[in-house]
C-alpha cells in the first residue's frame, strides 16, 4: 500500500509539471500571437510554480512578454516607462539566475543583439530590443517637446548600456536642461569611462554644475585636473583651472597655471586679464598694467580687459593724490604741479579705455558715471555735460545721489 501511495504521488507531481510545461508553452505561442494580457498571466502563474518558477528561461519569458507590452504601449507616459523597468528587471533577474554568463543558455539570449528594422517575428526580444525600443520612445517624447519623459526613456535605455555615448550624452544634456544636475552627473559621469570617446564637452559640463549649481569649487577643481590629464593643450579647461585657484585662493598655483597656459596660448585675452590681476593683487601694479593692456591689444572687443585696464589707471592717479595730500604744506607747494600733472596724464590714458567699454555695453551706466568724473576733474566741461546728460535720461536728474 505504502508503494502504491508513493507512485501516485509521483505520478501527481509529473502531472503537475507537465501541466506547468504546458502552461509555459501556451504563454509562450500567445506572446509570438500577441495576446499579451493572457500570456503575462500564464508566465507570472508559471513563475509561481517550484520546477517552472525556477528556470531562467521562464523569466526571459516573462521580460520578453513585458517587452512587447511597453513596445505596444505609444502613450509613452510614466506607466509606459514603468513597464519598462519592469521588463529590465525581469531580464536581470533571468541572467543572474542563469549565472550571469552571456555567453551560454539563457544569458547569451538575454543579451542576443536585437535588429531594429526586420519584422517581428524575427526580433530577438532581448534586453537590447528593450534598450532600442525605450531610445525611440525616447526620440518621439523629444521631438514632441516632452524633454521629461524624454529624460525617462533615455534613462531606461541607458541602465541596459552604459558604455552606449549617444543615449548617455542625450540623457545628460536633457537632464541638465531640465535642472536634474545629479541625474546629469551620473550620465555624463558614464561617459568619462568610455575610452576614446572625446570627453571635452562632458568635462566643460559637469565644471559648470559642480561650480554653478552645486557651489562646489574643490569637486569643480578635481574635475578640471582630471580633463587636463585627458587634454593637457585644452585652452577651456586651462582657463577653468585658473579661474578655480583663483576661486580657492590657491595664488601661487594660479600663477604657475597662468604662465604654462601663456605659453601655449600667449595672446589669451582672458588668462591675460587674469595675470594681470594675480600681479595686482601681489602688488605689481606697473605689471598688472602690462598685462591688462596685453589682454586689450589680444582682444580690443574685451570688455573686462578695457575696463580692468582703465580702472587701475584711476588707481594710480588717486595712489598720487593721495601722496600729494599726504605732504606737509611746504612739500605740496613744492610738488603739487608735477604730481597733478602726472595724476592727470593717468586720468586721460583711461578714457579710451572707458570709452571703449561704453561701445561695449552701451546702457552700462557706471562706466558713464566714470568718464563723467574723470572729465569734470580733468576740466573737459562739453565731454562731461554728455555723459551728465546721458546719465539724466538712463538714471534721472539726482544721479549724482544714488551713484
Amino acid at each position: 500500500m505504502k508503494k502504491l501511495i508513493l507512485s501516485m504521488a509521483l505520478i501527481g507531481a509529473t502531472t503537475l509539471a507537465f501541466g506547468q510545461k504546458k502552461v509555459v508553452r501556451s504563454a509562450q505561442k500567445n506572446f509570438k500571437s500577441g495576446d499579451l494580457t493572457e500570456a503575462l498571466a500564464e508566465v507570472e502563474a508559471a513563475t509561481a510554480d517550484p520546477e517552472t518558477g525556477s528556470d531562467p528561461a521562464t523569466y526571459l519569458l516573462k521580460a520578453q512578454i513585458e517587452t512587447k507590452m511597453f513596445g505596444s504601449d505609444s502613450s509613452n507616459t510614466a506607466s509606459t516607462v514603468e513597464t519598462g523597468q519592469v521588463a529590465l528587471d525581469t531580464y536581470n533577474k533571468a541572467f543572474e539566475m542563469a549565472g550571469s554568463d552571456k555567453e551560454d543558455g539563457v544569458g547569451e539570449e538575454v543579451y542576443t543583439e536585437d535588429m531594429p528594422g526586420v519584422p517581428d517575428n524575427l526580433r530577438p526580444y532581448s534586453i537590447y530590443t528593450l534598450k532600442n525600443v525605450a531610445f525611440d520612445k525616447a526620440l518621439e517624447r523629444y521631438n514632441a517637446e516632452d524633454q521629461e519623459m524624454a529624460y525617462h526613456f533615455f534613462d531606461l535605455a541607458g541602465q541596459v548600456d552604459l558604455m552606449d555615448t549617444t543615449v548617455h550624452y542625450n540623457a545628460g544634456f536633457i537632464a541638465n536642461d531640465l535642472g536634474m544636475f545629479e541625474e546629469a552627473k551620473k550620465h555624463f559621469g558614464y561617459l568619462l569611462e568610455v575610452p576614446d570617446y572625446n570627453k571635452l564637452t562632458v568635462y566643460y559640463l559637469l565644471v559648470q554644475i559642480a561650480s554653478g549649481e552645486d557651489k562646489n569649487p574643490e569637486e569643480a577643481y578635481d574635475i578640471i585636473m582630471r580633463g587636463r590629464e585627458d587634454y593637457p593643450e585644452d585652452k577651456v579647461l586651462a582657463e577653468y583651472e585658473i579661474q578655480l585657484l583663483l576661486q580657492l585662493n590657491k595664488m601661487d598655483e594660479a600663477m604657475a597655471s597662468i604662465q604654462e597656459a601663456l605659453k601655449n596660448d600667449p595672446n589669451n585675452a582672458g588668462i591675460l586679464l587674469r595675470s594681470g590681476y594675480l600681479r595686482e593683487q601681489a602688488g605689481d601694479i606697473d605689471g598688472a598694467l602690462e598685462d591688462y593692456k596685453k589682454s586689450v591689444v589680444a582682444d580690443p572687443e574685451f570688455y573686462d580687459g578695457n575696463y580692468y585696464t582703465g580702472a587701475l589707471l584711476l588707481e594710480k592717479s588717486r595712489e598720487i593724490l593721495a601722496e600729494l595730500n599726504s605732504l606737509s604744506d611746504e612739500e605740496w607747494e613744492a610738488k603739487s604741479k608735477s604730481m597733478g600733472d602726472e595724476a592727470n596724464l593717468h586720468y586721460e590714458e583711461a578714457i579710451p579705455y572707458f570709452e571703449k567699454a561704453l561701445e561695449i555695453r552701451p546702457d552700462n551706466t557706471d562706466v558713464m558715471a566714470i568718464l563723467f568724473r574723470v572729465h569734470a576733474r580733468l576740466k573737459n566741461d562739453a565731454e562731461a555735460d554728455k555723459y551728465n546728460k546721458m546719465l539724466i535720461e538712463k538714471v534721472g536728474p539726482n544721479w549724482q545721489e544714488t551713484m
